[in-house]
């Protein structure tokens, strides 16, 4: 096949947008929920469900992996794995593939920031915190940011394998985020719905692969 016509980019964007603004919506429906009390009985009792994993005789080694997950999937790593992969673009001859790759990095961590102010919900306390946090709660970062990260690496190898690994990862982290005691398990929610929004927005835009020129 050639390249993607004008057109077809046109109702690309024209779908991922609407896919965009209906995740908007979700996210501020997720919020409603949250705040009016509906969502208490997922949130408690799977957040419970987790202090009570903590205190088995496996709740220590789980609590390792869900550690080294969450650190996995944090800023500080999440950036220097970007910057890995755009250096393995960049030196592959597939700039195009890279600018698009940091648009949706650079991009998807501003949108996060921003809702984060919006919504300003505090910690959930249900639990000893097992991380550091200092940020908003709503929605997760962890959960948003390794959706665009995965997800965006996934769409550039375009292998089913590569979407699978992907989604191991994404669910991981994000349920390590509640087994740490520093987010709702709708925070991640909101997050995974946030991550999903942006991808099918920055999807209009992505580059062909080798072999599809």
């Amino acid at each position: 096949m050639g390249v993607r016509s004008i057109s077809d980019r046109q109702v690309m964007l024209a779908k991922g947008a609407g896919m965009f603004i209906l995740a908007l919506f979700c996210v501020l429906g997720i919020a409603l929920a949250q705040r009016n009390g509906l969502l208490d009985d997922l949130n408690i009792g799977l957040m419970g469900w987790a202090g009570q994993g903590r205190e088995t005789a496996l709740g220590g080694h789980v609590t390792m992996v869900m550690r080294l997950a969450s650190a996995i999937g944090g800023t500080a790593i999440r950036i220097i794995l970007s910057l890995v992969v755009l250096g393995a673009l960049v030196f592959t001859g597939r700039r195009a593939a890279a600018l698009w790759f940091a648009g949706v990095e650079i991009g998807g961590t501003l949108l996060n920031l921003i809702l984060k102010q919006i919504f300003a919900a505090p910690r959930p306390d249900l639990l000893p915190h097992l991380d550091i946090v200092h940020s908003y709660s709503f929605p997760s970062g962890h959960a948003a940011g390794n959706m665009m990260f995965f997800g965006a690496l996934a769409m550039l190898v375009g292998w089913r394998w590569a979407y699978g690994a992907g989604g191991a990862m994404i669910a991981l982290i994000g349920a390590s985020r509640v087994w740490l005691g520093v987010h709702w398990p709708s925070d991640v929610m909101a997050g995974w719905v946030e991550g999903l929004g942006w991808l099918m927005l920055c999807a209009a835009w992505l580059p062909a692969r080798r072999g599809q020129q």
